[in-house]
């Protein structure tokens, strides 16, 4: 076990760490009541390396109030695609207030909308709700961009929301209107947009953004010296192309081959699966792990100094955006709270208990709980690593592994708790996978989940808060924490009866997401898909247009070749001492070998 300080005075049950003048009050069985100490991750007594728990305190505010963001729709954006002189446009909305952080590391509060496709006027009436924004105001900063999962997505513009001071008499915004800035947004698009406005093909060049703000009252926290998203739920399912190609896994085939209509085999399909969830917030107060500084170049990949920080953190960015990848194939539900709805959807994300699987996951500050499956097949390492699984982020709340168990018995005890109840694994028991369709109801399965990462070294006394966290976000759900190294081998045991079942019940992970090359977009992708299922396949790009004069011009150099004879006025060119065929042998070898001996036969024959 690591070593830890001596016990200091305990917090409140929220986790909330108290002010050195407050002494510590009893608490419920309920939740925790202790203030976790900093750890190391050595098993001797000797101080590890920097990192870990963080018990700086969230600084003190008043409570603040809870608002409501709804971005409505856009108005006249540009250009981002010259083949359907359209975008694919989404938002990534910023909230910016007075409140102090709690390290300057902090990441910032943000919300993404889904993707419309092609439309330049889109509407979107996505929701977005904050808890404890401070009475001075807030700015929020919406910046467009048009989705090319394939590329770097290009910016549409900007729209910059003020707003102070806010109170519960505050009239708030009703689909107010904003000029989208086109400061930092692409010339490409807005040039395209200029072309469309002269050729008539559009009316406008300035875009705008309607926004609704509305104050929904005050926050009911004791200490508002952080904001969070309340809400709404939702998860986000991404497909990764790239990952998916590099694992060799592939979509299985049901009944045969899949065909087209044209009759041709379809392509095959490659994917990595990675999963969002929004969670309400907030998270537990003393859910503050840092980075750990294990080795020298740690602290420089996670601040991106130095030239071999900077490359490195670059790399782990870039992996991030390849496996949280947004396109046309990503889907994104929203739940208006938790529910039992949104607990099934995390069992089905998760493939319920089927084929063993064991998942990494990360929780951040705001509540948003990312995870994939992780396991040997899994080839590269980094894939594995909480470090891209949080976007290299110096703070999160909580990381490590979580795996689900089916029970026999969903009314009875727990095996743990001393109830005679079967899992599945390590036990073969009816009513779901391999033989059987997996049950809906929640109440048969548990969720074991434990702070397994030496990149954050998540603090073990905080797993009963986190253990209440994910029960109150998951209703119906059984939940049980292990401590990686308090229960190292009882998680070792379960882990490995994982990994048996996995062998036995055989590698099920689907991996469903179309190749393509680099440069097409989501639209493309989507109209490729349209016209495959109608029979016809008519190019659409610049470069397929060049591509396909390229290879006719190609072609008819080949007809040529193939109906060129020689004679006795083709070859004097030559020189006036070169024989009439006498290349006759060359060139019949040179037919010989692109399969063209017998017309060659005949025309020399014919001679």
């Amino acid at each position: 076990m690591a070593s830890e300080k001596e016990d200091k005075p305990e917090g409140a049950p929220n986790g909330n760490a108290p002010e050195p003048s407050e002494k510590p009050e009893p608490s419920d069985d309920s939740a925790p009541s202790f203030k976790p100490q900093k750890t190391t991750t050595n098993a001797s007594k000797k101080k590890g390396p920097a990192g870990g728990f963080d018990d700086t305190p969230v600084p003190k505010a008043p409570p603040g109030y809870t608002v409501k963001f709804t971005l409505h729709r856009a108005l006249n954006l540009p250009l981002a695609d010259i083949n359907t002189l359209s975008a694919d446009p989404y938002i990534i909305a910023q909230l910016t207030t007075g409140l102090p952080t709690r390290h300057k590391e902090d990441p910032p509060l943000q919300f993404r909308t889904q993707t419309v496709r092609q439309s330049t006027d889109p509407v979107w009436n996505a929701e977005w709700i904050v808890a404890n924004v401070p009475a001075p105001g807030f700015k929020l900063k919406c910046r467009i961009y048009d989705e090319d999962p394939a590329d770097h997505d290009d910016r549409l513009g900007n729209v910059h929301v003020h707003a102070g001071p806010i109170s519960e008499q505050w009239q708030g915004m009703k689909e107010q209107p904003h000029a989208l800035k086109k400061r930092m947004a692409s010339k490409r698009a807005y040039l395209l947009r200029g072309l469309a406005v002269c050729f008539g093909k559009a009316e406008h060049m300035s875009g705008s953004l309607f926004v609704s703000v509305e104050v929904l009252g005050r926050t009911q926290d004791e200490n508002g010296g952080r904001a969070y998203t309340v809400g709404p739920q939702f998860w986000i399912r991404h497909y990764s192309p790239l990952l998916g190609r590099l694992l060799g896994q592939k979509e299985p085939r049901e009944g045969g081959d899949m065909v087209s209509k044209t009759g041709k085999p379809k392509a095959e399909r490659y994917n990595f699966q990675a999963n969002q969830m929004q969670l309400r917030g907030p998270c537990p107060e003393a859910m503050y792990h840092r980075y750990v500084e294990f080795k020298p170049f740690v602290k420089a990949m996670f601040t991106a100094t130095g030239i071999r920080g900077y490359i490195l953190s670059k790399a782990l960015h870039h992996q991030h955006a390849r496996v949280y990848n947004f396109d046309q194939h990503t889907e994104y539900e929203v739940f208006p709270k938790p529910c039992i709805e949104f607990t099934q959807k995390f069992l089905e994300l998760v493939h319920y208990d089927q084929g063993g699987r064991i998942f990494t996951y990360v929780l951040t500050l705001d509540a948003l709980f990312r995870f994939t499956e992780t396991g040997k097949e899994f080839g590269i390492d980094m894939l594995s690593k909480h470090t891209m699984h949080s976007d290299v982020a110096a703070y999160i709340a909580f990381s490590g592994e979580f795996f689900i168990r089916r029970l026999k018995h969903h009314h009875r005890k727990l095996p743990e708790e001393g109830g005679q109840n079967k899992t599945h694994p390590p036990d073969d028991i009816a009513g779901g996978p391999p033989k059987e369709e997996p049950k809906r109801d929640p109440s048969y399965y548990e969720l074991v989940i434990d702070n397994d990462s030496g990149t954050y070294r998540p603090n073990a006394k905080l797993l009963p808060q986190l253990k209440s966290f994910f029960e109150s976000n998951f209703p119906g759900l059984h939940v049980m924490t292990l401590d990686c190294q308090g229960d190292a081998e009882k998680m070792e045991k379960m882990k490995e009866e994982q990994r048996e079942r996995k062998k036995v019940e055989g590698d099920h992970i689907i991996y469903t997401q179309l190749s393509r090359t680099s440069s097409m977009s989501s639209s493309d992708i989507e109209e490729l898909d349209r016209l495959e299922e109608a029979g016809q396949m008519p190019e659409r790009h610049l470069r397929h247009q060049i591509m396909r004069e390229a290879e006719a011009r190609a072609d008819a150099a080949k007809a040529h070749l193939k109906e060129y004879r020689p004679s006795s006025g083709r070859e004097g060119w030559k020189s006036s001492n070169h024989q009439q065929r006498r290349d006759d042998k060359s060139i019949f070898k040179a037919r010989e070998e692109v399969g063209q001996t017998g017309e060659a036969e005949a025309s020399i024959s014919a001679r």
